[in-house]
């Protein structure tokens, strides 16, 4: 269990609500999506850079509720009041950051956890909550959205509710068993695992979606901000660099003490010793790095040039001056330790 109260929470309502949001995110969140569904989008700049990484849930045909990082939010509230001004739509666009808290519940015991404490157990089966749905459930009384969703590797819940219930709902899940952690192994440590990505540190507006191996099987018809640069990005043969999952093969330092690197450092070529750069200019660095505790490994985050962005792959990051070898295990999102991903799709 995970207290996720950080995120920033704002609700989009009115008559032009769907338009805003379908212009503002590169996926399809309007149209005929379902009233319930929460959909993992994006906004991008004019020249297809990500500019924001978050999740919308259609809460009606005329409301959606935005749940974003706690560092971009307010950034991004701002930007869809502005493209709203500028189009001249009528649109509400209401804060509740301060209003709404959330509770992360996930591991192979998450289902029988909530359904210990469910008003209603039965709305909690695979069959009738679906991965990236919501429902509104109630556990002990206490009202709560529900989103099937996960960032941990394994499936669970993220549990949203009002503030005045944060600590009932919390002391009830944690005398059902749940282990409380921190929100480093949400943040870090087991989505590096999964190779999931982090706005503002592996997503930015200077890499595109390609790049990151996040752009979608296929691009929705409504125009979006961003879309020519998009499509331009999706047409290229092969794209500058790629964000590529490595591990350090090697954590002893000089001294024979056991280093685990924070932070961002320089990505070298090992026979040149000289930083990567592709053919645009950009520089290789690590983008995130964290030990993780079931690969046993740290694991590392990084846009590699095209030429170096192969498994396999050997370099060498400089962690305060001392060079440590990495290797390259995934080109894109591909994980480095899932167990649960069968449960994840049932």
């Amino acid at each position: 269990m995970i207290n996720l109260s950080h995120f920033a929470v704002y609700d989009v309502t009115g008559a032009d609500a769907e338009s805003l949001m379908e212009y503002a995110c590169v996926a399809k969140v309007g149209g005929d999506t379902p009233v319930g569904k929460g959909i993992y989008t994006h906004f991008l700049d004019h020249a297809g850079g990500i500019r924001a990484d978050l999740t919308v849930i259609r809460l009606a045909s005329d409301k959606f509720r935005v749940i974003d990082g706690a560092d971009a939010g307010n950034r991004d509230y701002l930007w869809l009041r502005r493209m709203a001004e500028d189009k001249g739509w009528t649109v509400y666009i209401e804060d509740r950051s301060d209003h709404m808290a959330c509770l992360g519940l996930w591991g192979p015991n998450a289902r029988k956890m909530l359904q210990a404490i469910a008003d209603k157990p039965e709305a909690l089966e695979s069959n009738k909550f679906a991965f990236a749905m919501t429902q509104f459930v109630t556990l002990r009384g206490i009202p709560v959205l529900a989103f099937r969703k996960t960032y941990v590797v394994q499936s669970g819940w993220e549990l949203h509710r009002t503030f005045s219930y944060g600590l009932s709902l919390w002391d009830l899940v944690y005398d059902q068993g749940a282990t409380p952690v921190g929100v480093e192994t949400y943040a870090n440590t087991r989505r590096l695992e999964k190779s999931l990505r982090l706005q503002n540190a592996d997503l930015l507006t200077e890499y595109n979606l390609v790049e990151a191996d996040l752009a979608r099987p296929r691009v929705k018809a409504a125009d979006f901000h961003g879309k020519a640069a998009y499509l331009a990005q999706r047409e290229c043969e092969h794209q500058s660099a790629y964000l590529c999952t490595m591990t350090m093969t090697d954590n002893i330092d000089s001294k024979g003490v056991a280093r685990y690197p924070v932070g961002q450092w320089p990505i070298l070529d090992p026979n040149s010793n000289e930083v990567l750069i592709d053919d645009v200019g950009r520089r290789s660095y690590i983008t995130s790095i964290a030990f993780g505790p079931s690969v046993g490994k740290n694991i590392a985050l990084g846009y590699l040039p095209k030429d170096y962005a192969t498994v396999g792959q050997e370099l060498i990051i400089e962690y305060f001056d001392e060079p440590f070898p990495i290797k390259v295990e995934a080109v894109g999102c591909k994980a480095l330790y899932d167990p649960d991903n069968t449960l994840i799709k049932t």
